[in-house]
């Protein structure tokens, strides 16, 4: 017994030796209690998010009790989300600044992209800087500054639903334009030289063959800045007028503290499902697009690409 011993114990000590080494180099490398780690915040996040959207259906007006399932808060109630007229259109004005403030950033950001991608020299680094500069500022310093901006300097649109467009489009353009040149340096320049190399012209090449493989960082681009939209409150409400550009932030904020219904509970969560659910149906786009990625493979640009 002990000559097996004497056997087996060097080669156990070299095997011991060598896990000792290896988790030297790489501790994480099978750090398995990590995923505790990891079920445990994403726990701690969702818990109270998870009982918000229950409480939305509670059946009674209290947010700690609950006295029975009902879709009240959302429709029926004269308190409820549909038929509230105050919520209602807070509900409306959010999603109509999420649809205007996408359609003025994202082409806006993409062009931005597309030329930074393709400017060299000093110029282009410190446009590049100006651009990330509203995306590191502060978001209250910079929603002062375009108030004073709106109220003195260019009064004639005022404070309002422009100004509340402006300034969001000012803001969430740094997200399509991060986005697009992180797509523009993975694809590099090899498909559209090759498509000029085709008989496409610059437009052309563009159009047909860059434009389309940035389709996946474009479709982030507007999931990312409508669930950034709808959620924003600093430059919403620092710029909002009256009752009528009130969005749901700002009405949730007002409300919290002064007696709050169900109600409120149920306007958050129409807030949670459609930015998760626009956040959802990119990814799946992504997906789907990205299954023909030139990253992936190399397929031959067509030659009927010229214009």
């Amino acid at each position: 017994m002990s000559e097996v011993v004497g056997t087996h114990s060097p080669a156990r000590a070299v095997a011991q030796v060598g896990r000792l080494r290896g988790w030297v180099r790489n501790p994480w490398a099978k750090a398995r209690f990590l995923w505790v780690i990891a079920l445990a915040y994403v726990g701690w996040t969702l818990l109270p998010v998870a009982i918000a959207v229950l409480f939305s259906f509670n059946a009674g007006r209290s947010l700690s009790a609950w006295q029975g399932f009902s879709t009240r808060w959302y429709i029926g109630d004269v308190n409820s989300v549909w038929e509230n007229s105050e919520l209602r259109a807070a509900l409306a004005h959010t999603f109509l600044l999420s649809g205007l403030v996408m359609a003025i950033a994202v082409p806006i950001g993409t062009a931005f992209a597309i030329a930074l991608s393709r400017w060299r020299g000093r110029v282009a680094k410190t446009t590049n800087f100006f651009v990330l500069f509203a995306f590191v500022t502060p978001e209250l310093a910079l929603a002062i500054a375009l108030f004073l901006f709106f109220t003195n300097l260019i009064d004639a649109v005022g404070v309002g639903t422009g100004a509340q467009v402006l300034g969001l489009s000012v803001f969430e353009l740094a997200y399509p334009v991060i986005i697009v040149r992180a797509r523009l340096i993975s694809l590099g320049t090899q498909y559209e030289e090759a498509a000029m190399d085709l008989g496409a012209s610059a437009v052309g090449a563009l159009r047909r063959v860059t434009l389309p493989l940035l389709t996946p960082a474009i479709l982030a681009s507007f999931a990312i800045m409508f669930a950034s939209t709808i959620d924003n409150f600093i430059i919403t409400r620092q710029l909002s007028i009256d009752a009528s550009t009130q969005t749901i932030a700002i009405k949730i904020y007002s409300s919290a503290r002064t007696g709050p219904l169900p109600s409120l509970n149920a306007l958050a969560s129409i807030t949670l499902v459609s930015s998760t659910l626009a956040i959802g149906l990119a990814a799946y786009a992504y997906r789907r697009l990205s299954r023909s990625d030139p990253g992936r493979a190399t397929p031959a640009v067509p030659p009927t690409v010229g214009v």
